[in-house]
């Protein structure tokens, strides 16, 4: 469809005295009192718009209208992450030269420029050139996204969290009524009967996918009792699965504060969600196994834990009665008083040994005395005396000399029973 330049209309004649003053030339200097008729804003509108330059966008077709027996051909592209669309015309000529058609959800690039239509003061992208995007060019953009991600540290393994052992409550972001929705849980609830669940059912593919999961995700996460976050769909075509390699929910998932796990298609397909993801399970499946626990294991491994502890304390109480069986057995504990008796009939017997040892040695030590004692009575001045020898001291020594005693010295001759006083004549003549 195309527009045609609006022409004013020819100014009506009117009386000189009501003729009103000439219009604003820029809008700053429109007013109440003079403001510009719609024609005049349509016309610098369509000036201004033609002014733009062309470009090239990329998109996904939400919407393709052919009306009939119209030339043109009435688009609307949206962009994939988020939700902001535009409409987009271009001729019928243009789609049909496509080989096939696009129709909706293609992925395209346009060539084209805006342009104003002022009969009915609506804007519009006029395309002049239409190319799909090819499987080998989205693989290219694909693996420039995951080289992207991976600079920035969000498909690190070290950002990844562990999952909880047992869940309060599992999210769950799947389609409606989907055999992936039936895969996880009825796994998850085979393995544990007790968990629950928090099922989202958003577009999983579609022009609209990735706006929902992200809001459902959004909602999960922000719930306090959700402890998981299970993203799960069958598996399709690269096209079916593209909504899990935008860059918008990848991002959104790698924000989670809840750990996340990603189960998209089959063990072939390799979202670049699965990267960001904390856990990656090759099937809804496997993630139906990987959230949970399985009851019949873990009460296995709890009964094993319990025999193996059983058998440890038996095994320890057996241990200790033996030795205890072998301290009670011991005679020391059989007859503990016996060998105190020995001890003190031992101690007794040294007690008496050394006694007599010590009355033998005092003995031997008094008859050693008696003797020495008789010895010296035979051999002292007192034995000698009594034998009629006598003692003289003059001047209080012992005379030994005749010489020690002259004529006039007064003598004390001491014999056994006493002493007697005498004096010195001198010495004795020696007879002839």
């Amino acid at each position: 469809m195309t527009g045609e330049p609006h022409r004013a209309a020819p100014a009506s004649t009117a009386p000189p005295s009501q003729s009103r003053p000439p219009l604003p030339t820029k809008a700053a200097e429109t007013s109440r009192e003079n403001p510009w008729p719609v024609r005049a804003l349509a016309q610098r509108m369509t000036e201004y718009v033609a002014r733009a330059p062309a470009a090239w966008v990329e998109g996904q077709l939400a919407q393709v209208t052919m009306r009939g027996g119209s030339q043109a051909s009435f688009l609307t592209l949206r962009d994939p992450s988020v939700p902001m669309s535009l409409q987009v015309v271009c001729s019928r000529a243009l789609l049909m030269s496509m080989n096939p058609p696009p129709s909706e959800g293609s992925r395209v690039v346009v060539h084209g420029r805006f342009e104003f239509y002022p009969a009915r003061g609506t804007l519009s992208f006029k395309v002049d050139q239409m190319h799909p995007v090819g499987i080998g060019e989205l693989l290219a953009r694909l693996e420039r996204l995951r080289r992207l991600l991976a600079a920035e540290g969000l498909t690190d393994p070290r950002r990844k969290r562990p999952l909880p052992f047992l869940p309060t409550v599992v999210g769950l972001i799947t389609g409606r009524a989907s055999a992936a929705e039936s895969d996880v849980l009825a796994n998850a609830r085979a393995r544990w009967p007790a968990v629950r669940f928090r099922v989202e059912n958003p577009a999983v593919q579609g022009v609209s996918a990735v706006t929902q999961i992200i809001e459902s995700l959004a909602r999960l996460d922000a719930d306090p009792e959700v402890d998981v976050i299970v993203l799960a769909r069958g598996g399709g075509s690269m096209e079916d699965l593209l909504p899990f390699s935008d860059e918008a929910l990848c991002r959104a998932v790698s924000g989670c504060r809840t750990p996340v796990i990603a189960a998209i298609g089959h063990e072939p397909d390799h979202p670049i969600v699965d990267d960001v993801a904390d856990v990656r399970c090759s099937t809804p499946t496997d993630a139906g196994k990987r959230v949970v626990p399985d009851a019949l294991a873990e009460r296995r491994q709890v009964e094993q834990w319990q025999a193996r502890a059983r058998r440890a304390l038996t095994g320890w109480v057996s241990t200790e009665q033996a030795r205890l069986h072998r301290l009670t057995s011991a005679s020391v504990l059989a007859d503990p008083f016996s060998p105190l008796d020995r001890r003190q009939r031992e101690v007794e017997r040294d007690r008496d040994r050394g006694r007599a040892s010590l009355d033998r040695t005092l003995e031997r030590m008094e008859r050693d005395i008696a003797h020495r004692r008789a010895q010296l009575a035979v051999l002292g001045p007192a034995a000698t005396l009594a034998r009629g020898y006598a003692v003289v001291q003059s001047a209080g020594a012992v005379l030994r000399s005749v010489a020690d005693a002259p004529a006039g010295a007064d003598l004390r001759i001491r014999v056994v029973d006493g002493a007697v006083l005498a004096v010195s004549t001198g010495p004795e003549p020696a007879s002839e």
